[in-house]
């Protein structure tokens, strides 16, 4: 059940923050673009760190509740005192303490079932995420249709709360810590590099830096489109209609993402990359659907390819990290290096994307993003081998 009341504290605000900028403080699609990448280059700068200091510690459980302390602080400050530096402030917070929580979560898991039973577990986790995310999405549309946006942010306080709860009930006796860090079985590539250890062992592992690149790419195609689709919804209409578009948005996608996420968990053990082929073809094709219509009804359904592309990428990212780092102890730092690089490329397609929109508009910004998830997909055919070997 902890997943499931973290899934809205370590995704933040998201597009709601775009939302409420836009509607409630008048900002222009520039500055709400920059506000929204402050985050992404918080967790940037914070997310390796945050993933080595999850291999080192055995404080896990207290330091995701500092974090969840954190995120829930900034939501508070952002709307009783919303001015540009104390949303810009708020924004970091909320970044350097979401940098806490992949590394975190994935590293609890590997520690209490191991490598053996992680398909299943992580499919498992990722599924009540999701499921989490509806949950979270269904309040946020009713309390910005019929309160205010403002009530989101502390709904997302609140999510804070409960989730410190839900993870103090994980007793810290349970965790293997030296398991949790990928010491044991070595993977294939490092087992023909034995003479390599700890980082040289992962960074001069190519199948690691190629994955990290396709991911970068995916990342910064992915990431500022949803925030897009919310101010292209949001033009010329009411606050509270605005939030309740982009709540049917997150809900579509999340609803397709708890099967997807259950269904790949299962599959994962057969092979990963033909599964996450598939959740990165469908962002292109996202894309380019997203330019043919101004009907919000089917703008919304096009929301069904972000569900089966995110539930993909959610489970088998950390199943094939995991795969490439068996026996390096830096299974968690590895996570977070790649999350530093996917951060980056994430936080800056929403500057870059919101720039596109000043100049050329909404449909050249879905088509520009829709080009480097292509090339996001051709990275991860023909330079990314299948890392699940027979045991």
């Amino acid at each position: 059940m902890g997943q499931f009341f973290l899934a809205d504290v370590r995704d933040g605000l998201g597009p709601y923050l775009a939302i409420y900028l836009l509607t409630s403080l008048h900002w222009d699609a520039q500055n709400i673009g920059l506000a929204m990448s402050v985050m992404g280059i918080a967790t940037v700068v914070a997310q390796t760190p945050a993933g080595a200091l999850v291999d080192r510690t055995r404080k896990k459980r207290l330091l995701s509740i500092v974090a969840s302390m954190l995120i829930a602080t900034a939501a508070l400050l952002t709307i009783l005192a919303p001015t540009y530096g104390t949303v810009i402030g708020g924004q970091v917070m909320m970044g350097v303490a979401a940098a806490w929580f992949t590394p975190a979560v994935a590293a609890i898991t590997l520690g209490l079932v191991g490598h053996k039973a992680l398909d299943s577990r992580i499919g498992r986790n990722e599924t009540f995420n999701h499921a989490g995310n509806v949950f979270a999405a269904l309040l946020a549309g009713l309390i910005g249709y019929y309160v205010s946006n403002k009530g989101i942010f502390i709904l997302l306080a609140v999510m804070s709360l409960v989730s410190s709860v839900t993870i103090w009930q994980i007793r810290e006796e349970d965790i293997d810590h030296e398991r949790a860090k990928g010491d044991g079985e070595q993977s294939e590539e490092n087992k023909s590099n034995e003479h390599s250890k700890g980082w040289k062992a992962v960074f001069g592992n190519r199948s690691i830096l190629f994955f990290a690149l396709a991911c970068v790419l995916f990342h910064f195609a992915n990431a500022a489109m949803l925030p897009l689709l919310g101010q292209r919804l949001a033009e010329g209409g009411k606050a509270g209609i605005s939030s309740a578009y982009m709540s049917a948005c997150i809900i579509v996608a999340q609803v397709v993402m708890v099967p997807v996420s259950a269904l790949v968990g299962r599959l994962a053990p057969t092979g990963r990359k033909r599964l996450l082929l598939i959740g990165f073809a469908v962002l292109p094709i996202r894309g380019i659907l997203y330019t043919l219509t101004n009907d919000p009804t089917l703008l919304v359904a096009i929301q069904v390819l972000d569900g089966i592309g995110a539930g993909a990428f959610g489970v088998l990212s950390i199943l094939i990290v995991s795969d490439l780092t068996k026996g390096s102890g830096l299974f968690n730092t590895t996570q977070g290096a790649i999350a530093t690089a996917t951060g980056l490329g994430a936080s800056l397609s929403n500057a870059f994307a919101g720039g596109i929109v000043q100049r050329s508009g909404y449909n050249a910004a879905f088509l520009v993003l829709a080009g480097i998830a292509v090339g996001a997909l051709a990275v991860l055919g023909f330079l990314v081998p299948e890392t699940k070997v027979d045991t």
